[in-house]
């Protein structure tokens, strides 16, 4: 079934009612031949970790993966999904999909990378290469993800 918004005006009194429509056609995927929905649908390289619409029909409401059993995906497009969602619950767009925590339950602060748990005395101080941070590549991607989309001009780098 199918619901339709249909808006009636009589005078001054305007009506906004819903009603259901029985004979829909639903629309058939453009490669039905495809061995999961991600093929199935012409999907495979146009999504990425912000595709949060899409990521949340393959969690669950705590924020794991449904398995591959059934979700019907396929075994590469299951890994790629499960790394999409794992890097958009690091950057935050899945927040309503978060282990419920005990009742008075304090997380311990995490250490960033200026406090360590190492005395200062120990570090050995880096000459003429300049800020340690700015010449690590820190990963931002995953190589996973190499095919798939990008959203700007530049291609995706996997580290910064």
């Amino acid at each position: 079934f199918v619901f339709a918004v249909v808006e009636t005006t009589e005078g001054n009194v305007t009506t906004i009612e819903g009603k259901m429509i029985d004979n829909v056609e639903i629309p058939s995927p453009p490669n039905p031949s495809g061995n999961c929905p991600i093929c199935r649908w012409n999907l495979k390289h146009k999504y990425d970790y912000m595709d949060v619409l899409l990521l949340s029909q393959f969690i669950t409401s705590t924020g794991g993966m449904i398995s591959r059993k059934i979700t019907g995906l396929c075994d590469e497009e299951h890994r790629k999904i499960a790394m999409c969602v794992e890097m958009a619950h690091r950057a935050g767009l899945l927040p309503d999909h978060k282990p419920k925590r005990p009742e008075g339950f304090v997380s311990k602060p995490k250490l960033n990378r200026y406090h360590t748990r190492y005395p200062i005395e120990c570090v050995k101080p880096i000459y003429k290469k300049g800020r340690k941070w700015c010449k690590v590549p820190m990963p931002i991607s995953h190589p996973l993800l190499k095919d798939n989309i990008t959203y700007g001009s530049k291609p995706l780098r996997f580290n910064h």
